[in-house]
């Protein structure tokens, strides 16, 4: 089976809180991964220097179903407009060139909530594992509603 090499990708969502309170978690990039993935990954870290405070900056982490290694870096941030752009460093699991992008920005007539917005871009290898290929977009589907769920207002 052939699969699409390219894929561009955006989601969005209102979140129950405002976007002083959500940026200040999710220009954290280890914060985000343990957010959008849980257990699903492990051994989350800044690597070769990498800070939160220090932009271009590389972390790293393991996806805990194959131990593959994935290495990003935050290529650029923007804590006026609150976005943050971040890409991979090495291919990965038939992943050949990712980048991204985070932005959070306020809902006009609600403080209290904020729009989140993840745009993404990706190129697979022509080798790539047809249904990890599938995994990994499935993945990439379902973590603005992470991002969401993590911000909701509790039930009452």
């Amino acid at each position: 089976m052939e699969i699409q090499r390219k894929h561009t990708m955006h989601h969005s969502t209102i979140l129950d809180a405002g976007p002083d309170t959500v940026w200040a978690e999710v220009r954290d990039p280890m914060k985000v991964v343990k957010i959008v993935s849980g257990p699903a990954v492990k051994n989350v870290s800044w690597t070769e220097g990498g800070a939160l405070e220090r932009v271009p900056s590389r972390y790293d982490f393991t996806l805990a179903f194959n131990d593959g290694l994935v290495q990003q870096e935050v290529a650029g941030r923007n804590e006026v407009e609150r976005s943050s752009t971040y890409r991979a460093v090495a291919p990965t699991m038939g992943i050949l060139s990712y980048a991204a992008t985070l932005r959070v920005r306020p809902v006009t007539d609600d403080p209290d909530r904020s729009y989140f917005e993840w745009s993404r871009e990706l190129e697979m290898a022509d080798d790539a594992d047809p249904d990890v290929v599938k995994a990994i977009l499935a993945m990439m589907e379902k973590q603005t509603d992470s991002v969401r769920d993590h911000f909701a207002s509790p039930k009452k």
